[in-house]
């Protein structure tokens, strides 16, 4: 997602993907999306060892997207001119370090204070992947090799969540943060190993990110993507404490294992059909996930229910970002790519109101409140998305 370069830039002379470079990249989304949710699946240990509650320890992944949120933009408009190799690598360190702090910590401020910088770095790296692809890449194959990039995140999802979650319950959660470090400094060796590097922008080439909001379809794709992180992460960060009802709690891996193989699934659905039918995909997609949550607050001492709400949630989960931002890009033209930037802060300042409102229904009102609050999210997301139908979302042409 990032502002300093374009699709349709230098193209390499080989014309072919580089698939070493692209799943470098990939890596560093997963290590991304690795240590901002890892916590969701380890609330009770990271709570106990800390000694602060399920709702206190949720605002672990507050506290990191709060960073994310509050720095992605200043940072990017301050290292516009740095290069991109270096940059990417300042944040992969950044996440080696600051994992290694939060697997030692015995202080709930200092691991605070950790996982708000990890957030930054994490605004970093989604700064500059979509760019850095489509960058490497031949133009023709510049969305291509976005996809593969992407496939980063539904990974962390589907594997790598819950294996943290498995390690973290079996031998203790810091030894998962401090693995998480090892595997950043074998990736820092990765990108050094095979990425190409490319100079940051000229003073003179620098775009500006307020004009970006003024034209249509941007604010309304937004707005729904905002609605569904809310309501996605509501759920998503205090798993743990929904599943006692079901007597799932102790095998969080399992579901959310079973909710990342499906995102894979919905990943695969989504790049077959975006092209052609993007606005009838995302309608669809909220409504499954609308019916999904009317489900497990309608019966959440249910395993099966749970599991297979899980599943369907995970295909919506999978796929939907890649339909947000193939929207904003449409909507966005040529500034595209400054688009992206705006992407990263609403998303993340989704997921930080995600966790604090979440942290006070489940103090208030006990987890039994988070579907319901859900389906409220998304019936607003689904009707801003269906009147957006002449620029955000709009219908395919008639053939």
């Amino acid at each position: 997602m990032s502002s300093t370069v374009s699709i349709g830039g230098p193209s390499p002379a080989v014309d072919r993907l580089p698939v070493g470079g692209l799943l470098a990249l990939a890596m560093a989304g997963f290590i991304t999306i690795m240590t901002e949710v890892m916590p969701a699946g380890l609330l009770p240990q990271m709570g106990g060892s800390l000694g602060v509650s399920d709702a206190v320890a949720g605002q672990f992944v507050t506290t990191y997207a709060a960073g994310s949120l509050v720095t992605a933009i200043p940072l990017m408009t301050l290292t516009q001119a740095l290069p991109r190799r270096l940059l990417l690598l300042i944040a992969i360190i950044g996440f080696a370090a600051l994992n290694a702090v939060t697997a030692v910590s015995s202080s709930l401020p200092v691991t605070m204070v950790a996982r708000f910088l990890a957030g930054a770095c994490g605004g970093l790296v989604w700064a500059l992947l979509t760019g850095y692809a489509a960058r490497m890449a031949p133009s023709h194959l510049a969305g291509r090799a976005i996809a593969l990039t992407g496939i980063g995140a539904p990974l962390a999802f589907s594997l790598g969540v819950p294996a943290g979650t498995f390690i973290g319950t079996l031998i203790g959660w810091r030894l998962a943060f401090g693995l998480m470090s090892v595997v950043a400094l074998l990736l820092a060796g990765w990108i050094l190993a095979v990425l190409p590097d490319f100079a940051g922008r000229r003073q003179d080439q620098r775009l500006a990110l307020r004009p970006i909001l003024s034209l249509p379809g941007i604010r309304p794709i937004l707005a729904v993507m905002g609605l569904f992180v809310v309501a996605h992460n509501l759920l998503y960060t205090y798993i743990a404490p929904f599943l006692v009802p079901s007597g799932l709690a102790e095998r969080v891996d399992v579901v959310l294992l079973c909710f990342g193989l499906a995102g894979l699934a919905g990943l695969w659905v989504v790049g077959a059909l975006i092209d052609r039918r993007l606005r009838l995909m995302v309608l669809g997609n909220l409504v499954l996930f609308g019916a999904c949550a009317v489900a497990l607050g309608l019966w959440p001492a249910s395993p099966v229910v749970m599991l297979a709400a899980a599943a369907v949630w995970g295909m919506v989960a999978g796929g939907i970002p890649t339909l947000f931002q193939t929207a904003s890009v449409q909507a966005a033209g040529e500034a595209a790519d400054v688009a992206q930037a705006l992407f990263v802060t609403v998303w993340n300042s989704a997921v930080a109101l995600a966790g604090l409102t979440g942290g006070l229904l489940l103090g208030a009102l006990g987890a039994s409140a988070l579907p319901w609050a859900m389906v409220s999210l998304l019936a607003l997301a689904w009707l801003t998305a269906w009147l957006a139908r002449s620029t955000a979302f709009p219908k395919p042409p008639a053939i």
